[in-house]
């Protein structure tokens, strides 16, 4: 994927959008270069859509700034606008026309003129629709729903796409092949800002932003945020052991004095234990179980540093 020394696509500068007394963005500060996959996670409601907002040109900022190919996403908000593409999580075309109505019209919305024709052929054959230029796009599944969206998105050739979780609700297969183009786009120089709640994504992209409550607590390619010492605390090691398919350990090891972070993945158990707690005493603790010393998944990443964020917001 292009990496460059260019001047970021996206950059936001200690962005902060409040409502009356609520702050929905607190002091946010991100850069994301050109060609970049960069992957923006955090819980419903922690701020995402809103920054997002700002950077498109949508929402004024209350203090701070955001630009988007170098232009002042407030002071340049119509030309902001016409340089980016932007793909819903929720399916937003119109049902009841075709596949080819629907990006004949929105390339019309987009200016498109003389070019129209071209551009309509050139994203249905990169997005395989030829088999469904005449159906209704209610009629499409899932996948195909999300491909038309994208090709629609990507109609006026934007060099920036913001995505808002573009692969919820479809099946696996529909999944992979979405992202497999996502990454040609990205091998094209497009810069993709995507959204996401599955791991197997975030993992997916070259860097990620974590906001939790309205601030970014971390940012960084994933193995630097799986390195962040919040996440391994000094002396403490990250565990795991095979599970056998009889009962499970988890209720009787999360009330140990040491342990933390516990849970499981398929047949696995994996768990967060401080120098005190032994790989000999883990297995007592559970019954026999051979435990391994393990890593952090991006799930611990973002589980360890929303709960610590809590707990903070709890001390005031």
């Amino acid at each position: 994927m292009a990496r460059t020394a260019e001047e970021p696509a996206i950059s936001a500068s200690q962005l902060t959008m409040r409502f009356g007394s609520f702050t929905a963005v607190d002091d946010v500060s991100f850069d994301v270069r050109p060609g970049e996959i960069f992957g923006f996670l955090g819980p419903n409601g922690s701020g995402k859509s809103t920054v997002i907002r700002m950077l498109c040109g949508l929402l004024r900022p209350t203090s701070g700034s955001g630009h988007i190919l170098g232009m002042d996403s407030s002071r340049d908000a119509e030309s902001v606008k016409r340089s980016i593409g932007y793909m819903s999580q929720k399916f937003s075309l119109y049902p009841d026309l075709t596949v080819h109505e629907n990006l004949s019209f929105y390339g019309r919305i987009y200016g498109l003129g003389r070019r129209l024709g071209e551009r309509m052929e050139a994203v249905v054959r990169q997005l395989h629709l030829e088999p469904y230029l005449r159906r209704s796009a209610g009629a499409l599944s899932g996948g195909w729903k999300q491909r038309l969206a994208l090709a629609c998105a990507l109609l006026h050739e934007p060099r920036v796409m913001f995505l808002d979780e573009p692969t919820a609700g479809i099946d696996p297969v529909a999944r992979r092949e979405l992202w497999d183009f996502l990454y040609e786009l990205a091998a094209r120089g497009v810069t993709l800002f995507v959204t996401t709640h599955y791991m197997d994504e975030a993992e997916r992209c070259n860097r990620l932003g974590y906001i939790y409550l309205s601030r970014m607590l971390l940012l960084g390619t994933p193995d630097e945020l799986k390195e962040d010492p919040r996440v391994t605390p000094e002396a403490a090691c990250w565990y795991e052991a095979g599970l056998d398919g009889g009962s499970s350990p988890l209720e009787s090891l999360s009330s140990q004095a040491g342990i933390s972070d516990v849970t499981i993945f398929g047949n696995t158990l994996h768990l967060l234990a401080d120098a005190s707690v032994s790989p000999a005493r883990l297995s007592e603790l559970s019954g026999g179980l051979e435990f391994r010393e393990g890593a952090p998944t991006l799930e611990d990443v973002f589980v360890r540093l929303t709960r610590l964020a809590e707990a903070q917001r709890r001390r005031g």
